[in-house]
């Protein structure tokens, strides 16, 4: 099987050659290649020869186009800071000192200089290994989104003061999302991810009250688009799998710190879990033996359809002995 027939196929809950492999590189990827975050981060070049690279040589079925939450951030008028090894950083958020975002000019995903940097990723992949392998374009969730905007420590008052206020900024965010979705699969996107790690932060009532909706909204129309869902947010999210479940996502990313058990028992059989190594203790710190050990148990206790992954980035300073096993092929169990 190709890479895109394989995560399809995964996907669609048929069986596999093997599993599919969908870890997620981005400064190892620079690091690997000769290059660094800020060329990783600033360059679509750099950032799909990173990816195919390693997909060659590791073995891996997606192209990734991740590498930091500001791309929408830029284009609402943000300045971006890259760093040579290290994530880029907001010099000031664009709602830090004044929360009225009416005031704030509507991104183009086509002239916003690092939203467009990634719809030329989504391309150049097309080009290059366009059906061969699955390409995944991404967008902010919208509680990471607004707390992009506002600046987190605003955006927790903002939900304890005005939720109103919070659900509009939210509906502004899904709406810039959309827009930067939809020029990613024409470019030739078959799954857009969701990063929106904030909302692992929040209570349940809050989540489905508040955040939910919103998610909800972005997952549809991405599906009404054509494409695929992959949801990734950071941290504990055992709080919301029941929201989570009705979001109809296709993949879902799951943390370490997360009972694999509890997210298929609350899921069912149709969605995609990937994850959960630990992406320090077992990938960076671990052996390739230890890793074999541990992922074959998580694909025990989760069944299928389970893809192979870290419950988040893996990091730079991983061995490649370690990624090698990680993405080596574990046989499918029917």
């Amino acid at each position: 099987m190709t890479p895109l027939q394989r995560y399809l196929a995964t996907l669609a809950g048929r069986p596999v050659d093997h599993l599919a492999r969908l870890p997620i590189l981005m400064q190892f990827a620079a690091e690997r290649i000769g290059s660094n975050y800020a060329a990783f981060a600033s360059d679509y070049r750099v950032l799909t020869q990173a990816n195919i690279a390693c997909a060659d040589e590791f073995g891996i079925d997606q192209m990734n186009t991740m590498s930091d939450p500001y791309r929408e951030t830029q284009g609402f008028g943000a300045n971006i800071i890259y760093q040579r090894d290290m994530v880029p950083y907001c010099e000031k958020h664009p709602l830090q000192d004044d929360p009225d975002f009416s005031r704030l000019p509507r991104p183009d995903p086509l002239i916003a200089v690092r939203m467009r940097d990634r719809i030329e990723a989504v391309r150049l992949y097309q080009a290059r290994v366009g059906g061969e392998y699955s390409i995944m374009g991404w967008v902010e969730g919208p509680a990471a989104q607004a707390a992009d905007l506002r600046r987190l420590d605003n955006f927790f008052l903002d939900l304890l003061d005005d939720e109103g206020y919070v659900g509009g900024l939210m509906d502004l965010c899904v709406d810039v999302a959309l827009d930067f979705a939809r020029l990613q699969v024409a470019a030739g996107a078959d799954t857009i991810g969701i990063g929106d790690a904030v909302a692992s932060q929040v209570s349940p009532a809050l989540y489905e009250r508040l955040i939910f909706p919103r998610e909800q909204r972005l997952v549809s129309g991405i599906k009404a688009m054509g494409a695929m869902v992959r949801m990734h947010i950071c941290g504990n999210i055992t709080h919301l799998l029941p929201g989570l479940a009705a979001l109809n996502l296709d993949v879902i990313d799951v943390d370490h710190m997360v009972d694999l058990t509890q997210v298929r028992q609350a899921l069912g059989q149709r969605i995609a879990i990937g994850g959960n190594l630990d992406p320090v203790a077992d990938i960076l710190r671990g052996s390739p033996d230890s890793i074999r050990l541990k992922l074959e148990r998580c694909y025990q206790e989760v069944g299928n359809p389970f893809i192979v992954n870290a419950g988040c980035e893996i990091p730079s300073a991983t061995p490649a002995a370690n990624l090698t096993a990680l993405c080596s092929p574990l046989a499918y169990i029917s």
